[in-house]
Order: C-alpha cells, then sequence, then structure tokens
C-alpha cells in the first residue's frame, strides 16, 4: 500500500482525534440554532430580522435542523446571524489507518482460504505462518483502491 497515503492518513487523523469523543457534540433536542439562541436571549423575531426573513421562517428553519434536514448554506447563515461559526467535519469512529489495516486484513482472510477467514471472523488467535501470509498478501497483492471494491 502506498505510503503517502500512510502519511495523509496520519495527518488527518491527527487533526481529527482531537473531536473524539464525538457524544460531546450531540446535537440539542431542539437543535443549535435554537440552544444559542436561547442562551444568548435572542427572540425568533431577532434572529428572523437579522436573516432577512419572516419569524415563522426561523421556526421551520430550527426545525429542519432538529430533524438533521436543514441545508448547510442555510445553516451556515444562521451561524453567522449568531455570531458562530458553523464546523462541519466527518470524524472517523476510529482512525483512518485502522480502518484501512482491518479492511486489507478482512480481504487477505477471504483470499487466504476457509479456515483463516473462520478464525478471523471468531477472533482466534491465528498461527505465525498465517500472520506471516497474511501480511505477505496485504504487502504483495493489495493496493489501496482495491480495499474498497465490493
Amino acid at each position: 500500500m502506498k505510503k503517502h497515503l500512510t502519511r495523509a492518513r496520519g495527518a488527518l487523523d491527527g487533526r481529527l482525534s482531537p473531536m473524539r469523543p464525538t457524544d460531546r457534540f450531540t446535537v440539542p433536542p431542539k437543535g443549535w440554532i435554537r440552544a444559542i439562541r436561547d442562551a444568548l436571549g435572542m427572540s425568533g423575531a431577532q434572529l428572523a430580522a437579522k436573516l432577512g426573513m419572516k419569524p415563522p421562517s426561523v421556526v421551520a428553519l430550527e426545525q429542519s435542523e432538529a430533524a438533521a434536514t436543514i441545508r448547510l448554506e442555510t445553516l451556515q447563515k444562521a451561524a453567522a446571524a449568531l455570531d458562530c461559526e458553523l464546523v462541519y467535519a466527518l470524524v472517523p469512529r476510529k482512525p483512518l489507518e485502522e480502518i484501512v489495516q482491518d479492511r486489507a486484513r478482512m480481504i487477505a482472510l477471504r483470499e487466504l482460504g476457509g479456515i483463516a477467514h473462520s478464525m478471523g471472523l471468531e477472533d482466534q488467535a491465528v498461527p505465525d505462518e498465517l500472520e506471516e501470509r497474511i501480511n505477505r498478501f496485504i504487502e504483495q497483492s493489495l493496493r489501496d483502491r482495491d480495499l474498497w471494491d465490493e
């Protein structure tokens, strides 16, 4: 597998790892717009004026955010009106390199035969010889792009 992609994954993981665990960013029940607006003591009518819309539109905007149907462009405008920055990121559940290695290992186990595959599925210890074959297969036979073909 390509070393420049390993470096790129490491760099991206370095930027994203401070965002884990993501449960710190769980959206409030009524959405961020409503939570921040309420915390600022701003009425819906006042936010509507800042956004150049009518108050019922703010209610719809807040409801669409809470329902996860809001457009990013609209959310960005609301954030600016609330003197906030919209932060948008996809945060991997585990390090990217680990995702790639897990996927490569799964493919190697599948390709190297039924016993290895079933042992891998059952999370059993793999003999050293098989482990070497798995690593050699990954190194010699898999490219990064091959990992994601179904």
